[in-house]
This record gives structure tokens, C-alpha cells and sequence, in this order.
């Protein structure tokens, strides 16, 4: 069965995610060098359309240049030249608001910050105060904006991306993210958000019990909001959800969900070749992929179309291989 209208599985339009432009090999670091990054331009370039920004450049800073470092206030902090002390920040500030105007209307589906940049870190970026020693407790002037203004769009510093739970949540929720912009760019009707729902079901309870509990009853309620209210509710909570990390419990609680829509159509000896699986996978000693290929298999010779159209099964390129991972 294909999946619904609603909820294409290929990405027609472009999967566009803002970067910074030094790593993909572009040379606008200080120093005139680059930081590119090969699991960034080699693996993920053959999914996504990037969208590279250099916020440093950009606002006329050019390269090579004097090095920038964040100071004073965690809160507030200033963007000051390490030697000098010139402060940047009202230059930088100014240059990113009307950056991210564009960028509001570029359809973005997520961003790839640096990290440890005063303009670009979303987090732990050096913060000097009176002391020569600095904390690191900073948040890029640029990273900073960026959050604020585009509260729902999945971000992540390509640090992030070598950690592998990291990455298979960012890369999760980018492709979530742009299925749910389609949708709502196609108008929120009601029949079309249950679908949206039912067809996202799984892979919300594999993230957050809470959050799924909360959609559901959104989607149930749906008829007494405007489509605005609607849509900025339901996506609110559709993203916080995905933030929440999918765990090894979680992943076997959706799991043993599934094998009960299975159980009338496997041999016993099928269904107790699944439960040892899972548990395997529940006792870290075989990856996620091993259950699921098996559970998928099953699900070929049984004919069950609830879980034939649920995302969870298949949530972002199996090329990836973002479940291959202990």
C-alpha cells in the first residue's frame, strides 16, 4: 500500500538546511581556512540542498581577520576582536536580523551550525569575563538569533552529528520537519492532520509517551481552533516531542506494539523469534536494525495497513544507516 497524499515518503521538494559555510570546505575561517566536514559534504550532501552562510563574511568582516571572542554577560554577551577589543555586536546583530529574514523565506528544513564559534556555537562557546580563563557557558550572536527566530527548526552543530544518537535525532526530525511544512503548506484540514498523525503515531510514542498523549488529544479537539491555532499548536508540540530522545525502552515498548497487530498472522515460533530479537536489542547486543528488518519482514507476509503507513518503519533514508548503531 502507498502511503497517503499527505504523507509523502520521497522528498519532492528540495530538503534545504541552512550551513555554516566553512564546513563544506569553504575558506572564511579567520585564518582564511575552512573546517570542512566529509560526513557533512560526502554522506549527508547527497540528501539535503545546503543553504551556506558565514556570518563573519557575510557582515564584512572578510579573511583572514582578527579573532572575535564572546565577553561579558552569558545572558547578553558582546562580540568583541580578541586583540583590539572593537565590538561587533551591534554590526552583528544587525546584519543577522535581516540575514534571517531571507533565510525565513528560504524553507528551510534544519541548520548546521559550527561549533565553538562566537557567531555560530549554539552552546558551551568560550565566555570571558574579568578572568583570562574563560567559562563555557556561551551561545553564538548569530546561533542566538537564529534560535529565537526559527523556534521549530531542527538545529544542531556538526559536532553533534559524531555523536549518533545526536545524529539520527537531528536527521529524524529534519525530514519530520519538512513533512509537516508541506502539510501545513498545503492547508490544515482536519482529515489531512489525522493522517498526519496516525501516520507519525509510532515513531512520537518511540520519542515522548507525554507528547503523543498531548497530540492525540490536539487532533481529537482539532474541530474547535482556527487552522492558525492549529497549526501552531500541534507543530509546537510535534517538534518538542521529537526533541525528546528515542530510548532502548521506548524503541522495544513500539516494538512489542507492533508484534500485537502480528499476532494473529505468525506462527508461534515466528513470534517467539521476534520476542528474543528485541530483547537482544533491549540488552544492547544487537542494533536497532536487526528487530525492525525482522518486524518488517513480517509485516510483508501480513497484510496490516496501519503499519504499512507508519513513518516510524521508515523515517528518513535507510542509506544512512542511522539504526545500524548499538
Amino acid at each position: 500500500m502507498s502511503p497517503p497524499a499527505a504523507m509523502p515518503r520521497e522528498a519532492t521538494p528540495s530538503i534545504r538546511v541552512g550551513i555554516s559555510a566553512c564546513l563544506l570546505g569553504r575558506e572564511v575561517r579567520y585564518d582564511g581556512g575552512h573546517k570542512r566536514d566529509r560526513y557533512i559534504t560526502d554522506t549527508l550532501g547527497k540528501f539535503f540542498e545546503w543553504v551556506p552562510v558565514c556570518p563573519e563574511v557575510e557582515m564584512g568582516l572578510g579573511t583572514p581577520r582578527e579573532t572575535l571572542r564572546l565577553m561579558g554577560d552569558p545572558a547578553a554577551p558582546r562580540l568583541v576582536f580578541a586583540k583590539t577589543g572593537e565590538d561587533q555586536t551591534n554590526g552583528m546583530q544587525g546584519w543577522a536580523n535581516t540575514r534571517l529574514d531571507v533565510l525565513g523565506k528560504a524553507d528551510l528544513s534544519g541548520y548546521i551550525l559550527k561549533s565553538d564559534s562566537p557567531s555560530c556555537g549554539m552552546e558551551r562557546v568560550r565566555l570571558y569575563r574579568s578572568s583570562e580563563i574563560p567559562s563555557k557557558d556561551g551561545v553564538g550572536v548569530f546561533a542566538r538569533a537564529l534560535m529565537d527566530r526559527l523556534p521549530l527548526l531542527p538545529i544542531e552543530e556538526e559536532g553533534g552529528l559524531h555523536d549518533l544518537p545526536l545524529r539520527e535525532n537531528f536527521i529524524e526530525r529534519v525530514f519530520c520537519y519538512r513533512r509537516w511544512r508541506d502539510l501545513a503548506a498545503g492547508g490544515l484540514a482536519r482529515g489531512k492532520l489525522v493522517a498526519f498523525h496516525t501516520a507519525h503515531k509510532l515513531l512520537l510514542l518511540a520519542h515522548s509517551p507525554k507528547h503523543y498523549t498531548a497530540l492525540g488529544r490536539l487532533v481529537a479537539n482539532a474541530g474547535g481552533l482556527s487552522p492558525r491555532d492549529l497549526e501552531g499548536r500541534y507543530g509546537e508540540l510535534f517538534m518538542a516531542a521529537l526533541r525528546v530522545k528515542a530510548t532502548a525502552k521506548k524503541h522495544t515498548n513500539v516494538m512489542h506494539h507492533i508484534l500485537g497487530y502480528l499476532k494473529h498472522g505468525l506462527e508461534a515460533r515466528d513470534k517467539v523469534e521476534l520476542l528474543a530479537v528485541i530483547a537482544d536489542y533491549h540488552r544492547g547486543l544487537v542494533p536497532l536494525v536487526v528487530p525492525l528488518t525482522l518486524l518488517k519482514h513480517d509485516l510483508g507476509r501480513v497484510n496490516v495497513p496501519y503499519m504499512q503507513d507508519q513513518i516510524y518503519l521508515n523515517p528518513h533514508p535507510k542509506e544512512l544507516m542511522l539504526r545500524n548503531h548499538g
